[in-house]
């Protein structure tokens, strides 16, 4: 692990939540290590999220970090290959996004009872999106010209998505104070993009 990476106090509050955590906190800061090559941490964000499948547990985290420059975005999967839980495997993504590169930090607000709204009022959920034209998702299907009985190939339809990163926290699920957390960061992270 990079001394440099972690000797700011908010990469000291980085390795505080992943610990807290607790989703493979040693993996995911030496990947962050490695990706951010002695870069000190400016601003970090991060999202543990479980899911049911059947009679399986899914979890991942999503840990965004800012550096002077850079965004670096962590995903990291679990999966159960035996019925146990015994064997697990780890699947780690990470991707590297100046910030110059970036945009739009889109947000998103629900507001509980907007009929007695007042300016002291937290968000109950934020959804928070990032473009960076970096990954599209491509959706094919195939053409047809209107008639039941043509059989001739008419090629395919098709529509180009941004998919960058979009999370969503709620304060029913998350806590209020991670919506808090990802509200902050999006507007620093907005201020952090123009300047």
């Amino acid at each position: 692990m990079s001394s440099a990476t972690y000797s700011t106090t908010a990469g000291a509050e980085l390795q505080h939540d992943l610990v807290r955590a607790g989703f493979y906190p040693q993996m995911v800061q030496d990947v962050l290590a490695e990706a951010m090559l002695d870069q000190p941490v400016v601003d970090h964000l991060l999202h543990l999220e479980t899911h049911f499948d059947h009679t399986e547990v899914h979890r991942h985290i999503t840990v965004m970090v800012r550096s002077e420059k850079v965004l670096f975005i962590v995903h990291v999967d679990d999966q159960q290959l035996d019925d146990h839980g015994k064997d697990v495997m780890a699947q780690v993504s990470v991707e590297m996004i100046g910030l110059s590169r970036i945009e739009s930090v889109a947000t998103s607000f629900v507001y509980h009872q907007p009929q007695h709204y007042s300016s002291s009022d937290p968000v109950r959920e934020l959804t928070f999106g990032l473009s960076w034209d970096g990954t599209k998702r491509i959706d094919l299907a195939p053409a047809s010209c209107g008639d039941p009985q043509c059989d001739a190939d008419h090629g395919l339809n098709g529509t180009s998505q941004p998919e960058d990163l979009v999370l969503r926290v709620s304060a029913e699920a998350d806590g209020q104070n991670a919506v808090d957390k990802a509200r902050e960061f999006a507007v620093r992270l907005r201020l952090a993009t123009i300047s």
